[in-house]
């Protein structure tokens, strides 16, 4: 699902216009972004799951084009966690 279909899901979803579910996904997008990067940001979904950041040490990578390696400097990386119910839900037959 692409970015245009998830709008056209929400608008539907919600009984709104495709306007309002683009400026809401934009919003949340924000919101979510500046939580984040708080040193312990932290956004849980009871029934969706959990976006928290993770710190991800410095490694060694490589070019799969050229095969050159480098160093990726240590980050922080966004991870989400799937919460129980959304797992059982998408494992219902």
């Amino acid at each position: 699902m692409n970015k245009a279909e998830l709008v056209a899901a929400l608008a539907k979803e919600a009984d709104c216009n495709k306007k309002e579910a683009e400026k809401f996904l934009k919003a949340f997008a924000v919101v979510a972004a500046k939580e984040l990067k708080k040193a312990d940001g932290k956004i849980q979904l009871s029934d969706v799951g959990t976006l928290k950041t993770m710190k991800r040490a410095a490694r060694i990578v490589r070019n799969p084009r050229t095969n050159e390696t480098m160093k990726s400097p240590a980050c922080k990386v966004a991870k989400f966690v799937a919460a129980k119910a959304l797992k059982e839900s998408i494992n219902k037959k």
